[in-house]
């Protein structure tokens, strides 16, 4: 259960967890999160710019047709071992165009790259020598263009870095060619200067957000914007997930000790679960010749076997009678005729050797004399 709920508060704080998102000019970011886990989405700007963002919500996803472009001109003064990045959000079939100026008395080298998302640039900080971390990656020094296509939706950051042991000056004109989303069908529309705009998502139902920033960045230290995006989740979904999982995990734990259950009772013997081991002894048959072997016979007789048909008690050499030696007889092991029986077979309880032989028997998955099953056990018979 524990586990259960750990991975519905991952899926709440993890994949729709809250984010903070820096927006550059002329960004336009479609926002649709699953309806069946998140019930609404609350954005909040976190700087004070004088032109905020606008979040518009959709019936259905808006089409992706509205051409423009954008211009900046940066001129910054690059210290050694230093870097200057700035961030756009570009749609798929966007392109920027970088015209780059290098301003070095030392003809000292730049380098110019463009990563896509917060992972590419992070990679490039680790090691801004290494070029294969990147979408675009060049040595820049005097004057020329960088071009690059946009083939995937994304965040992507233009940055200038100086690797080398003094200052370098370089001017850089960025120049784009942004595809955005159209906003005309929009249902909903809310202005950041309220600091916060909500939207409900319908559960059955296909709409969307749209995030856009204006076209010049604002005035802020940064340079961009600055917003906070956080969903508020679908608790009954949550409820739900949690008592299905629990059931099919009952159900699973129910059928392994099914059959754990029903596998430990195939295993056991199916002529012991029906009868005792003491069931052959409580009983005596006192007439009835298939009980000559039965255990329940020898254990009430206490008399020792005379080897030459000799009752032991009476005086010596007078012979015993037809009936008394019938008697000693019937004390006699049924295997070997040597030695007296002295011991019980399981299960069938018949009472037919000496403890020798019905353990020789038993050892070599025999079967009992008198009444042919199979042997499980040999019990001696002790005289008290």
């Amino acid at each position: 259960m524990f586990s259960l709920c750990s991975v519905s508060m991952t899926l709440i704080l993890g994949v729709y967890g809250p984010s903070n998102l820096q927006l550059g000019p002329n960004s336009s970011i479609l926002i649709k999160p699953n309806p069946l886990f998140v019930e609404n989405i609350k954005v909040e700007e976190m700087d004070d710019a004088n032109t905020r963002p606008m979040v518009y919500g959709f019936y259905e996803n808006p089409s992706l047709d509205v051409l423009t472009t954008f211009s900046e001109a940066y001129k910054t003064s690059l210290p050694a071992n230093t870097n200057k990045q700035w961030i756009y959000y570009l749609n798929q079939g966007s392109q920027i165009n970088i015209s780059y100026s290098v301003n070095s008395s030392s003809s000292h080298s730049l380098v110019l790259i463009i990563a896509q998302g917060s992972e590419g640039l992070a990679q490039w900080l680790e090691d801004p020598s290494y070029p294969n971390t990147t979408l675009s990656w060049n040595v820049i020094h005097g004057n020329g263009t960088i071009s690059q296509d946009i083939g995937k939706s994304s965040s992507y950051y233009v940055a200038v870095g100086n690797l080398n042991s003094g200052v370098v000056q370089v001017r850089l004109d960025i120049k784009g060619r942004a595809l955005l989303y159209n906003t005309t069908g929009a249902y909903y529309e809310c202005n950041l200067r309220r600091k916060q705009c909500s939207m409900r998502f319908f559960l059955a139902g296909r709409n969307a957000a749209l995030l856009t920033s204006p076209p010049q960045r604002p005035g802020t230290a940064t340079g961009m914007w600055s917003v906070k995006l956080s969903y508020g989740p679908r608790w009954i979904t949550y409820l739900l997930g949690v008592g299905g999982m629990s059931f099919l995990i009952w159900l699973v734990f129910w059928y392994l000790n099914n059959m754990q259950s029903t596998h430990q009772e195939g295993t056991r013997d199916p002529v012991g679960s029906m009868e005792s081991q003491q069931t052959p002894l409580l009983s005596r048959k006192d007439d009835d010749l298939t009980s000559w072997g039965s255990s329940y016979d020898g254990l009430s007789q206490d008399d020792e076997y005379n080897e030459d048909g000799l009752d032991l008690t009476a005086p010596q050499g007078k012979q015993v009678k037809d009936g008394e030696y019938n008697s000693n007889i019937r004390r006699l092991c049924a295997i070997c005729f040597d030695a007296p029986r002295d011991c019980f077979f399981l299960p069938c309880g018949h009472y037919a050797s000496c403890f020798e032989c019905g353990t020789r028997i038993a050892e070599a998955a025999g079967t009992c004399p008198i009444c042919r099953r199979p042997m499980k056990k040999v019990r001696k018979i002790y005289s008290v």
